[in-house]
């Protein structure tokens, strides 16, 4: 179920998402919808990146090389 939700966004970030929404030819709600998805991916990520390098690390895995050459 969607859910109304009323944000205050300054100009200069709104006229801009506005742009975007025109020159993507995608609707703003899906513009503003979609970029609160890719946030929170991100900050989930970011978490978890936060949890799983001291482990990874502990086993010498620094790069994304070393992970790479783990694997194989």
């Amino acid at each position: 179920m969607n859910r109304v939700l009323n944000i205050r966004l300054p100009e200069s970030i709104r006229a801009e998402l506005i742009e975007l929404s025109k020159k993507a030819h995608v609707p703003f709600s899906n513009l503003v919808r979609e970029s609160l998805r890719e946030f929170l991916a991100v900050r989930r990520f970011r978490r978890l990146r936060g949890k799983i390098l001291p482990l990874a690390e502990a086993q010498g895995l620094l790069t994304d090389e070393d992970v790479f050459k783990n694997l194989c």
